[in-house]
């Protein structure tokens, strides 16, 4: 399998949380390697459950979009084949984590790798940031457009420009060869202001 790919991953759903009912609608999954995007997967699903109102006003995804969709356990099949042991990356990944993890253990194909939160990691890298919403990093980071938010490949797409940048912003500035998923999940664990600090341990660390 080839080192430094990720799969970021992105779920538009009928809610919050799968404990509370939430069902998936849609799912994207764009691959990344070596600072590239090389594949893409995505698909509707039908939720057999309903669309909130506001939901469907959001994301574009109505109820007749999904009525013919195929169902989530063939589409998690899939969408799990696709990402294999990659590690996996997702905007505000708290959320999708929830999803992805509720829906593949339903398959039975239990989670392996690490999850990378990409809202994390640029609040430790861009602080400045006025604030840290996937909208606002393409805008500010001038990232590339890539389509109508709150659909699952455009937010795929889009987190994908910005895993990209932010591998290339620490290679940059701490003179880094490579950004492995282990080193990301210690970066969004630390706690902000500490970056300078943290890279020092690190290095530290590998060198000993």
């Amino acid at each position: 399998m080839p080192l430094n790919t990720f799969a970021v991953i992105d779920f538009e759903t009928t809610g919050l949380s799968p404990a509370h009912g939430a069902r998936p609608t849609e799912i994207a999954i764009v691959l990344v390697r070596h600072h590239r995007i090389v594949d893409r997967y995505q698909s509707l699903m039908n939720p057999e459950v309903p669309i909130p109102v506001d939901i469907q006003a959001l994301t574009g995804i109505t109820q007749a979009m999904v009525r013919s969709a195929p169902r989530i356990g063939a589409v998690m099949q899939q969408a799990a084949d696709f990402a294999g042991s990659y590690p996996l990356v997702a905007h505000n990944a708290a959320f999708d984590r929830k999803f992805w993890d509720a829906e593949t253990h339903k398959i039975h194909r239990p989670r392996v790798q690490d999850f990378v939160c990409s809202l994390l990691l640029s609040r430790r890298l861009f602080p400045n940031a006025p604030n840290h919403r996937l909208a606002t990093l393409v805008h500010t980071l001038q990232l590339p457009k890539t389509g109508q938010f709150h659909r699952a490949l455009a937010d795929a797409e889009a987190t994908a420009h910005l895993l990209i940048r932010l591998q290339s912003e620490l290679q940059q500035r701490y003179t880094m060869e490579s950004i492995s998923a282990n080193l990301l999940c210690q970066i969004q664990a630390i706690g902000r202001g500490k970056m300078d600090a943290f890279i020092q341990r690190y290095r530290l660390k590998q060198s000993a």
